[in-house]
């Protein structure tokens, strides 16, 4: 099979999967919703549990653990026979299942404790809860992306030094020449997982390092490696992590001022009392999916911006304008990626420019002089 058309059954059948995924998650919360099972639950979580937050806990296990459950066929094909029809997974099941599970639990607690405060600042603040929970997730951003290095990564990851001095010297003389502070440079074992290739600089302040996969390792040159870090560091030089949590923040803050404007009504509509009650949390949850949709363009298109201008000062930086085409013509290969995408494709699911586009961004770079 060519590597184009594999690329392009296989971007086509992620593409529909992940729609699937997300109208499947919308109609599920509308049946549980509509069809009063909701309703049935909170009053057995009620009559189970004591006050606080052990009926929340019984409730959103139960209906997290039938999530699970309803949707883990549509979850099978998208996250291992997929990867494995088309070659780039190398886990078994067992080890996908593993890591399946750990993903869920992990969701699990970030959203127990979004639900405690949303709950808790509904009911006792119910005319600014939506200003104190926004300020709230604002925090919480912040101090997600300094503790993703320390305490997530390593939940699914093996990571090390690495062993390279070279490439770790020049790794770390291109971030002190970009000046951005790191701790280290460490490579994980992605090649346990899949046969893809990425890197990432993670964390914020003193838990910020460089992550190289191991994948990453094997088939590039130490220029195409500097290049595609310069890229990663780009993004905290330009300042645009904390740029990406204010402008979350900032949606965050509509949707749930317009929850508080459109609330009763949606609860009203489904003959729920209110959504301080349990028996309403499929309403916030279709809230969600429904600001998730709409918003979407709108953080792709950002997102993509932010890449291109990482990009732009990553060549500015290394001028190496052939190790940054050659690198990615790679990862475009090797991942697979979707190099031309339809324009409504892009809007969609891209948050970062199409490899073609970035490729003649470079060439075009390269012929001014600019960059």
């Amino acid at each position: 099979m060519a590597v184009g058309s594999a690329a392009q059954r296989y971007a086509s059948l992620k593409y529909a999967l992940l729609a699937a995924d997300i109208l499947s998650l919308a109609a599920l919360l509308f049946f549980f919703q509509a069809s009063g099972l909701s309703y049935l639950l909170a009053q057995k979580a009620a009559s189970l549990c004591p006050p606080g937050p052990c009926p929340l806990i019984f409730y959103t296990v139960i209906a997290g653990c039938a999530y699970l459950l309803v949707m883990f066929p549509l979850h099978f094909f998208q996250g291992f026979v997929l990867e494995h029809r088309f070659l780039l997974s190398r886990q078994s099941f067992p080890r996908w299942m593993s890591d399946h599970l750990k993903a869920a639990a992990v969701s699990y607690c970030i959203l127990l404790l979004f639900l405690c405060a949303f709950y808790w600042l509904v009911r006792r603040f119910a005319r600014h809860w939506w200003l104190l929970l926004s300020a709230l997730w604002l925090l919480f951003s912040f101090l997600f992306a300094r503790i993703v290095p320390l305490f997530l990564i390593p939940l699914f990851y093996k990571c090390r030094k690495v062993s390279d001095e070279g490439l770790r010297k020049r790794i770390l003389a291109l971030a002190e020449k970009m000046g951005v502070g790191v701790i280290d440079v460490y490579e994980f074992d992605l090649s346990a997982k899949t046969a893809k290739a990425n890197a990432a600089l993670t964390g914020m302040g003193k838990s910020r390092r460089i992550l190289l996969a191991d994948t990453l390792k094997e088939k590039y040159t130490h220029e195409e490696i500097e290049v595609i870090i310069a890229h990663e560091l780009a993004h905290h030089k330009l300042k645009h992590i904390p740029k990406l949590i204010v402008f979350n923040a900032l949606a965050v803050l509509a949707l749930f001022y317009f929850v508080y404007l459109t609330g009763p009504a949606a609860s009203a509509f489904f003959g729920a009392g209110s959504l301080a009650d349990l028996a309403a949390l499929p309403i916030v949850g279709l809230y969600a999916v429904l600001f998730g949709v709409i918003t979407q363009p709108l953080g792709n298109f950002m997102n993509r911006c932010f890449e291109r201008h990482a990009d732009e000062c990553a060549l500015s930086v290394t001028r190496s304008f052939e190790a940054f085409i050659s690198a990615f013509q790679k990862l475009s290969s090797q991942n697979l990626a979707d190099e031309n995408p339809h324009p409504i494709i892009k809007s969609l699911f891209f948050d970062h420019p199409p490899v073609s586009e970035r490729i003649a961004m470079a060439h075009a770079l390269r012929a001014s002089g600019a960059g």
